[in-house]
């Protein structure tokens, strides 16, 4: 009787301890698949943006905690020229980009073949023109030297600011969005264009004090603390075309992040930002 008893004892025990051992089997499998949600969660929430330092990563700073509350966690990769940052949404290290506006687009897609798409209309940053020479656009001197922009895409933009300040006449009935010099059919001072720099040296250029005149964009111009509105002898009206855009590959513009992201810099909040910090030389656009 004492050996049976044993016996039976031995194997509720065996089936005791079996029986604990699943259960932390079990949990331990729950545990590591809830492990698995929870970092699937945090890298579903976290968005990757690249954006020109000046002003889009400023904005995008302030846009980060505000993000954050949306259970959203933004990384900022800064790029100082206009190439990389296509590429690099290209090849899908970021999840966005935010340095162009929609002709600059449209080109790089011609060029390319990339499959993005316009997700919002942030801001307009207007282009205008430096002269450490001259006091007036009027004062620039027969022959003088107008500098700009190597960027294909840069041209029609600035030659429709050279054209709007009576330096020149373009083409009727043209797209001006795409304009370049050969368009040209009236240039009363005689005037020459130079456009062989990246559009990242132009500050440097106007520093050099090379040519009579040297057309920038305000993000860059801003870099070396210029004032569009106040440093510049012309300057584009904020009914300027050139939006600069947050751009994403095709497809991913219904991505939720996306559509926050969007949805916040539209927010009083930044656009009330955008015009105390850069007072009219960046301009937000409304939603």
């Amino acid at each position: 009787m004492k050996k049976w008893l044993t016996v039976l004892f031995a194997v509720l025990l065996t089936v005791a301890l079996a029986a604990c051992g699943s259960s932390n089997d079990s949990n331990s499998s729950g545990a590591d698949d809830q492990g698995a949600k929870e970092a699937e969660k945090k890298e579903n929430s976290k968005l990757v943006v690249g954006a020109s330092n000046v002003p889009h990563a400023e904005i995008l700073e302030q846009a980060k905690p505000i993000l954050a509350e949306k259970g959203i966690d933004l990384e900022i990769t800064v790029f100082q020229d206009y190439i990389l940052p296509n590429k690099a949404l290209e090849d899908k290290e970021l999840d966005a980009n935010f340095f162009q506006h929609i002709p600059y687009l449209n080109k790089q897609i011609d060029d390319f073949g990339y499959d993005f798409v316009n997700a919002g209309a942030i801001h307009i940053e207007p282009m205008a023109i430096y002269s450490k020479k001259h006091k007036s656009i009027e004062d620039i001197p027969e022959g003088g030297e107008i500098i700009f922009s190597s960027s294909v895409a840069e041209h029609g933009r600035v030659l429709s600011l050279l054209e709007k300040n009576g330096l020149i006449k373009l083409k009727d009935g043209i797209d001006k969005t795409t304009a370049e010099v050969d368009d040209i059919v009236e240039n009363p001072k005689n005037l020459t264009f130079k456009y062989e720099y990246e559009p990242a040296l132009l500050p440097q250029v106007y520093n050099n004090d090379e040519g009579d005149a040297v057309v920038i964009n305000s993000n860059y111009a801003l870099d070396i603390d210029l004032n569009p509105l106040e440093d510049s002898i012309a300057i584009e009206e904020s009914d300027s075309p050139y939006a600069n855009i947050i751009t994403v590959r095709n497809g991913d513009q219904d991505d939720e992040r996306i559509k926050t992201l969007v949805e916040v810099l539209h927010s009083k909040e930044i656009q009330d930002f955008i015009l105390e910090e850069w007072e009219g030389s960046v301009v937000p656009v409304k939603e």
